[in-house]
């Protein structure tokens, strides 16, 4: 396994830095986002295995040519005393580096998953107090406030859609029904499961540049495929309005859409706030204008082979028996 740890580390290494940076600068994603999803969830993953793998594999490297055997030896060491001796200091210190990076990988995704999970907790609290059921739409739920306000709060069978009167007032009913589809897009395709994993990938790792541009990239994604959703039975310029009249909404209260953002996963049709906020909303309103045909099926299958090959590479110099040896 000695030449498959230092191809992990540089798959790593590949992975971290110059893959996701060409990526984030990429025109395409715009044109197939469910695609382009799909790659930087690949990108994230294989990033991770190859970190942790690399560690492992230079650690199990003096007792197992691959890491079922490896582990199995070290188990043996760990619970039945066997002798120790074949692994030097630096085969336990990656040891226990890549051991300390998983368990930190995993106390910050349930971390993350219980805070967000009390902040939804509380925000329904709220909302049970300060807003009133639709008299239009089932699942839908109306606070008063004068600015236009629109976003989804995930909980499975308790997920619901909240709009502001103040929005309603501004929307014509083909740019309400806009909105409402695209909230309820967000639920429907569990954008909030991908964010709490990006989210948590981000706040584990925050020095390495491929947290940080995938959780901004995948929110832009998400925010894209709710709109294809809505331009499904909804005209472009309606929807274009609503972005824009929303977008005003959470210039003009931003510490509610930030509180928002925090509770309600997928932010509103106006995207997360602050300068991404803005970045999302003219990215997205770029698209819808400028129009550009998806990208053709073979280059939508040569991206989501090339998905599928990033994870398996990983996994090959891991477990395929005495590989690169």
């Amino acid at each position: 396994m000695f030449w498959a740890s230092y191809l992990l580390a540089v798959l790593a290494i590949i992975l971290a830095w110059p893959v996701p940076v060409l990526l984030s600068r990429a025109q395409w994603p715009a044109r197939s986002p469910f695609t382009a999803m799909l790659l930087w969830q690949a990108i994230a993953l294989a990033g991770g295995l190859s970190m942790i793998g690399a560690m492992l594999v230079y650690g199990l490297e003096p007792i197992g040519d691959n890491l079922i055997a490896g582990l199995r030896a070290l188990a043996g060491m760990v619970l039945f005393n066997a002798p120790t001796t074949a692994l030097g200091f630096w085969h336990i210190f990656a040891l226990s580096a890549a051991a300390l990076l998983t368990a930190h990988l995993v106390f910050t995704l349930l971390l993350t998953y219980y805070r967000i999970e009390r902040q939804r907790r509380r925000h329904r609290e709220l909302l049970a107090l300060l807003a009133s059921p639709s008299a239009q739409s089932a699942g839908t739920l109306v606070i008063n406030h004068d600015s236009p306000v629109a976003y989804c709060l995930p909980g499975g069978a308790r997920s619901v859609t909240v709009l502001s009167d103040g929005l309603m007032a501004a929307l014509e009913p083909a740019e309400l029904r806009a909105v409402l589809i695209h909230e309820n897009a967000h639920l429907s395709q569990r954008h909030h499961l991908l964010l709490w994993a990006f989210a948590a990938w981000r706040q584990a790792l925050p020095w390495l540049p491929t947290t940080r541009l995938a959780q901004e990239s995948v929110s832009s994604l998400i925010e894209m495929l709710a709109d294809d959703a809505a331009l499904k039975t909804e005209g472009k310029a309606a929807l274009i309005k609503a972005i824009a009249i929303v977008a005003s909404g959470s210039r003009s209260a931003p510490r509610e859409q930030g509180y928002q953002q925090a509770t309600a996963g997928p932010d509103a049709l106006s995207g997360s706030g602050g300068a991404d906020s803005a970045r999302t909303t003219a990215s997205r309103v770029s698209r819808l204008l400028a129009a550009e045909p998806e990208l053709p099926a073979p280059v939508r299958a040569l991206v989501l082979a090339g998905s599928l090959l990033l994870l398996a590479i990983p996994t090959a110099l891991l477990v395929v028996p005495g590989l690169l040896s």
